[in-house]
């Protein structure tokens, strides 16, 4: 009987032990690469801050970290992609307000339920899209936009990197506000869209501060209005929409981190943590601010917090605007 007894105390020492050294196992370098998905294609601001991020998560985390564009819908292909990926911490998905706060409002089956099939994991940046005009467009502010467009026939084409998306719903905003024949044109991402706006194929396009900085000081094309509630560090002499008579956008969309839903939360937490540790690196938060970001960590609760109230501040612009999911 004393024997049984020890033998049921080692057994149950034993689980404790293993149950202890678990999370353990997760602060450990792991046996696979990790993969961040990323809905956009190569060349695009998504992109490039995927890459920026893995470059050093990599030393963080003490293994590889590999950046896997599947482009196309919008980012819906890559949640698709992560929805139908092992909850094993070795999938996760870089993204932005569209995929998270847009996308299912406006598609009737978009295949995956960010609040059901995901789990943030961390945020790390607000950014505001911005108005740009091509080099063959002669305006200088949104007034001289609108002026432009008005004279001329055939001139109303906006690219936009997605449809339905938020881009999308600004050019509805303007047509409606100044009396346009607007039209967006969606492409399967940024990169797309700026190839044919640097090769004046598309006069204007709406897409993320990012996707236009460096083409904007290079003087290939110019960036006319920002939004959100105040200009932008990296282009100082920009003025907001707001400035400029358009009233209503000033929330800033986000970008976060999610894993598949059951991931670990020892690796959610080991995640984030190497994330926060990149993001005090100088040179890395002055890169992101040099991509028009606005460099700021948000742990997983504050990124649900942030992915809520700008869902709920979008669900009312889509309302109005009497958007059809499609």
């Amino acid at each position: 009987m004393a024997q049984s007894r020890r033998q049921l105390l080692q057994a149950g020492l034993g689980a404790a032990a293993a149950a202890a050294l678990q999370p353990l196992a997760w602060a450990q370098p792991a046996s696979q690469p990790i993969r961040i998905l990323v809905g956009f294609p190569p060349g695009g601001g998504s992109d490039a801050i995927a890459r920026l991020l893995a470059d050093r998560l990599k030393d963080e985390l003490g293994t590889t970290v590999i950046v896997d564009n599947r482009p196309g819908a919008g980012g819906q292909i890559a949640a698709q992609q992560l929805k139908a990926a092992p909850a094993d911490g070795h999938t996760l998905f870089l993204t932005h307000d569209h995929t998270i706060s847009i996308l299912p409002q406006v598609v009737k089956k978009p295949g995956f339920d960010p609040h059901q099939d995901f789990v943030p994991v961390a945020g790390f940046a607000t950014f505001v899209n911005a108005l740009a005009v091509s080099s063959s467009t002669p305006a200088r502010n949104l007034a001289e936009y609108v002026a432009w467009v008005r004279a001329g026939a055939r001139r109303g084409s906006v690219g936009i990197p997605a449809p339905a998306s938020t881009p999308e719903f600004l050019v509805k905003l303007l047509a409606e506000h100044y009396q346009l024949d607007l039209v967006a044109a969606p492409y399967r991402g940024s990169a797309p869209m700026l190839a044919d706006m640097l090769g004046n194929q598309i006069p204007a396009g709406i897409g993320s501060v990012q996707d236009f900085m460096e083409n904007h000081k290079a003087g290939k094309l110019r960036v006319i209005g920002v939004l959100g509630a105040k200009r932008q560090a990296a282009m100082p002499d920009v003025p907001t929409l707001a400035e400029q008579g358009i009233q209503g956008f000033e929330d800033t969309p986000y970008y976060g981190i999610y894993a598949p839903r059951g991931t670990p939360q020892a690796f959610v937490d080991r995640f984030s943590s190497a994330l926060a540790a990149v993001l005090r690196q100088q040179d890395v938060h002055e890169q992101l601010t040099a991509l028009g970001l606005t460099v700021g960590y948000m742990n997983s609760a504050q990124l649900a917090a942030r992915e809520a109230a700008y869902t709920r501040v979008w669900a009312g612009i889509i309302r109005r605007s009497g958007f059809q999911p499609q």
